[in-house]
């Protein structure tokens, strides 16, 4: 469904940024399920649900038009916008992430991607970088990049997707000698950053479950909830690339944050989707 906003043009700085994704989360739940369309009016509503102004949601909207992440286009005379081809790509590769999250095993082995990329191509580096980013590999030295062999098939369709793959050299195998594996990943990847981010994600969000399961929840409720719920955790998927818990350490928070998600999203989802739709189609209810 929704995917990693930095991923997208345009979605830098703090206030902009959360409304920013907030948008695109909504479009990411609701439009591609209604013809990849939503009137301005409906979007602006769904943001007023979720505490945004009016002016703040048009304004936002009309950047990520600018930015290409959205196109304009009306239908039935009412002014709307539609995803961006690009946006489109972005949130299918975000589907899988987030949706269906794989860890790889020891047997997995490993994918290692070596680039050079001229220095009259400096935005080709910058674009292969950030890709790497995204499907989730760690830096083991200056232009060599490592990920679970679970991620090669990935990897290597999105790269040639978006034109990289000249660029590079990719290669599979095990890791058969010198140095302690474990210590290795903690320099190839910031796990302490990504356990503190799944810390709080599990601390927001376990209260919010049990007080979903113990009470009726309103389609209303579910979906103040859920927006900001997924915006917050797509993140993770991208920053996890699903290393093989032999590796990780004790206690690893990633797999309990992960569940927590799964127990949000079949619960939340249908009801926040039904609320969607009353306000997409005019027919909101007085206590939805």
């Amino acid at each position: 469904m929704t995917a990693d906003l930095e991923a997208l043009p345009g979605t830098a700085g703090g206030r902009e940024t959360r409304l920013a994704q907030l948008i695109i989360t909504i479009f990411g739940v609701c439009a591609r399920a209604e013809g990849n369309w939503l009137s301005v009016a409906s979007v602006v509503a769904l943001m007023a649900d979720l505490g945004a102004e009016g002016q703040a949601a048009r304004s936002s909207i009309s950047r990520l038009k600018r930015r290409g992440v959205l196109t304009s286009e009306r239908r039935a005379g009412a002014a709307g916008y539609s995803l961006a081809a690009p946006t489109l790509e972005v949130l299918a590769e975000g589907d899988v992430r987030i949706f269906h999250r794989s860890r790889a095993t020891e047997s997995d082995g490993w994918v290692v991607v070596v680039f050079s990329v001229p220095e009259s191509e400096r935005e080709k580096r910058h674009a292969l970088r950030a890709s790497l980013t995204r499907l989730g590999f760690g830096t083991a030295a200056p232009g060599v990049w490592i990920a679970p062999g679970n991620l090669a098939r990935e990897a290597r369709q999105t790269l040639e997707r978006r034109g990289l793959s000249e660029y590079i050299d990719m290669f599979a195998g095990d890791h058969v000698a010198f140095g302690d594996l474990r210590s290795k990943i903690r320099t190839w990847w910031d796990l302490s950053e990504l356990t503190a981010l799944y810390a709080d994600f599990l601390k927001i969000y376990r209260p919010v479950l049990y007080q979903a399961t113990a009470s009726e929840t309103s389609a209303l409720e579910a979906f103040q909830v859920y927006i900001p719920m997924l915006t917050q955790w797509r993140r993770l998927p991208y920053l996890d690339p699903g290393i093989p818990l032999s590796f990780l350490p004790p206690a690893w928070n990633g797999e309990a944050a992960g569940g927590l998600f799964d127990q949000l999203d079949e619960l939340l989802r249908p009801l926040a989707q039904k609320h969607a739709l009353t306000v997409i189609h005019g027919k909101r209810p007085q206590n939805s």
